[in-house]
Formats: C-alpha cells, sequence, structure tokens
C-alpha cells in the first residue's frame, strides 16, 4: 500500500523518479523498489518523499478525530 501512495504522490508532484531521488538523496532503484514494494521503508525516507513532493506526514487518532500528530509538531527528543 505506501509504495501506491509514494508513487501518487511523486506523480501528482510533477516528478519522475530520478527528480525525486536528486530532492531526497535516495536511489532511483530504490524508490523504484519502495513503489513496487520490493523493499521496504523507514520513516526517515516516508518524511523526506513526503516533503520533496510537498505533503506532510499526519498521524490520526481514530476514536478523537480532533487529535493528530505531524512529522513537524512532533518533538522528536521526547520518544
Amino acid at each position: 500500500m505506501i509504495g501506491k501512495i509514494i508513487k501518487t504522490m511523486r506523480r501528482e508532484a510533477g516528478l519522475t523518479q530520478e527528480d525525486l531521488s536528486k530532492a531526497t538523496f535516495i536511489g532511483r532503484s530504490t524508490l523504484s523498489d519502495y513503489e513496487r514494494e520490493k523493499t521496504d521503508i523507514n520513516f526517515d525516507n516516508i518524511e523526506k518523499i513526503a516533503k520533496a513532493c510537498n505533503y506532510e506526514v499526519l498521524f490520526a487518532n481514530l476514536s478523537n478525530k480532533k487529535r493528530v500528530l505531524s512529522s513537524k509538531n512532533i518533538n522528536r527528543e521526547e520518544i
């Protein structure tokens, strides 16, 4: 599922895999593997890809619709 999301974000941003590779410093073949779900992806790379495609990573609490965490409002030092 994450591979389809990455591919959709990239295409909607008008980026080729090569463009996204240059913007994120992730190898083009690695991006291709992510999109085809041949390789597992870590959160840091998800965040880099989202940012390069002008997306933000959000986590919503399904039981409390008002509770949303994002990669921007989490203090990583507290984790």
